[in-house]
C-alpha cells in the first residue's frame, strides 16, 4: 500500500479504539520498551499525545524517564516551515494545547538535535524495513535528519508492521526499532 492508503487505514483502525484499550495498549508498549538497551542514555525526546487522534499515551513512558532521572525533551511545532523546536521538559515547563490538538511547551530551555540520544517517534503505520508513515507534513523526517547518526529512533505503534510501504522517499528517515503491544521490531538486524 502507499502512504495515503495506509494513513486512511490506520486512522480508521485507531478511531475504533476505546480509551481503556488505548490505556492498556500504551502500557504494554511502555513495558516492552524496558527490554531495550537504551536506558543508559541522557537525552530522550518524546512526543506528547494528541488525544483526538487517539495516539499512544506517552505519559507511561514519561513516568519511566522521570523515574530514571533522564533529561526529557519535547517539541513545539512551527507550521510555517513544518519544523520542530526542542525544549527541555522541567517541573516549570508550561504546556499548552495548540490549534491542532498537540500539547506543547510555551517556552523553555532549547536543546539542539545533536544532543538527543533517543527519539520516540509517532507514526500511523510502519513496514518490516523500518519505514514509517506519519501525518504527511514531514516534521519528524526533517527533525531526524538533523540528529546524530547515533541517535536511536524508536517508533511506537498499536498495530503490527505492514509488509512494505510502496512510496518511500529518499528523505524519509527509517526507524531503528518499533515497539507494539505484542512485540519489538529491531530494524538493525536488516
Amino acid at each position: 500500500m502507499n502512504k495515503n492508503e495506509l494513513r486512511a487505514k490506520y486512522k480508521a483502525l485507531r478511531s475504533k479504539l476505546e480509551n481503556d484499550q488505548i490505556d492498556d495498549l500504551s502500557l504494554d508498549i511502555s513495558n516492552h520498551l524496558l527490554q531495550l538497551d537504551i536506558w543508559e542514555k541522557s537525552f530522550y525526546h518524546i512526543f506528547l499525545s494528541i488525544q483526538k487522534q487517539k495516539e499512544i499515551k506517552t505519559e507511561f513512558i514519561l513516568h519511566i524517564l522521570q523515574g530514571k532521572d533522564k533529561n526529557i525533551v519535547v517539541s513545539k511545532s512551527n507550521f510555517k516551515d513544518n519544523s520542530l523546536e526542542h525544549m527541555l521538559l522541567t517541573d516549570n515547563t508550561i504546556l499548552k494545547v495548540n490549534d491542532w490538538g498537540i500539547p506543547e511547551p510555551v517556552d523553555g530551555i532549547p536543546i539542539p538535535e545533536s544532543k538527543i540520544d533517543v527519539v520516540f517517534v509517532p507514526l500511523l503505520a510502519f513496514d518490516q524495513l523500518g519505514n514509517r508513515v506519519g501525518y504527511g507534513k514531514g516534521f519528524y523526517d526533517k527533525f531526524l535528519s538533523k540528529c546524530s547518526p547515533k541517535t536511536i529512533k524508536i517508533g511506537l505503534s498499536f498495530f503490527s508492521a505492514e509488509e512494505l510501504i510502496e512510496n518511500v522517499l529518499p528523505t524519509d528517515i527509517s526507524l531503528d526499532f518499533c515497539v507494539t503491544p505484542q512485540k519489538i521490531y529491531d530494524f538493525n538486524e536488516k
